[in-house]
């Protein structure tokens, strides 16, 4: 088993005044040659926008991009002609494909949106773009990995041009349990969004992370109550 552990405090932080962005690999401004990607996993950026404020529209192309609210409220806009507004619960998927044209604003006048921007590389190269919302009952992670994004959308999931999984957990504290890798040779990185968690034997805190690879499964203890998101991704 191999481990990376990104401590919440030793991403890059960058504020820009309408966003304050933390970054757990290079991106932008900030650039780390020992935090480029965790295998395919290219970005995981941590986004608090201003009320009223978000990225003016943008083009991405073979990129999956997905976008998790953590507070407040996005409306988004594409070239596909889809337009709505995500909140937290729900959770957002694009595969750029050939070329994706949009916009994501803070739909609020007077709080401010926090939300969880993930880039995996793809599978196949040059799709379709395609865009997918949905909402996730918190009722289905309690004390469990629920499984938000897989590679064929089996079991109501979301699907993603790669051999990724993403899932998320909410947990009470005094909870012991395992993950087991999906699909054989991946990686997984976990993201205390909130709360505590020791995966094997580290103890993490809110917002810090940890890459796990060369492992068919892995043990995590909840101290208290938390939240976690897990992305497994092909390592190379």
């Amino acid at each position: 088993m191999k481990k990376t552990i990104h401590k919440a405090d030793s991403r890059g932080i960058q504020d820009h005044g309408w966003l304050k962005a933390a970054h757990s690999f290079s991106f932008a401004s900030y650039y780390d040659p020992a935090r480029v990607h965790f295998g395919l996993l290219r970005v995981l950026n941590d986004d608090i926008v201003a009320p009223a404020m978000g990225f003016g529209t943008h083009g991405h192309d073979n990129m999956e991009i997905v976008t998790i609210p953590l507070r407040g409220s996005l409306a988004h806009k594409d070239s596909l002609g889809s337009e709505g507004v995500i909140t937290p619960g729900e959770v957002q998927i694009m595969s750029a494909g050939t070329g994706i044209r949009h916009s994501e604003f803070n739909a609020s006048q007077t709080e401010e949106t926090n939300l969880l921007q993930i880039w995996v590389f793809p599978k196949e190269r040059n799709i379709e773009p395609r865009y997918d919302q949905r909402n996730f009952d918190a009722v289905d992670s309690k004390n469990i990995f629920q499984m938000l994004v897989s590679p064929n959308g089996e079991g109501g999931t979301m699907l993603i041009n790669q051999d990724a999984y993403f899932s998320i957990g909410n947990f009470d504290k005094e909870i012991a349990i395992s993950y087991k890798i999906n699909h054989p040779g991946n990686g997984a990185y976990i993201f205390i969004i909130e709360g505590n968690a020791k995966i094997e034997g580290d103890e993490l805190n809110r917002r810090d992370a940890m890459g796990i690879s060369e492992a068919d499964e892995f043990n995590l203890l909840i101290s208290k109550d938390s939240k976690l998101l897990v992305i497994e991704v092909p390592m190379e």
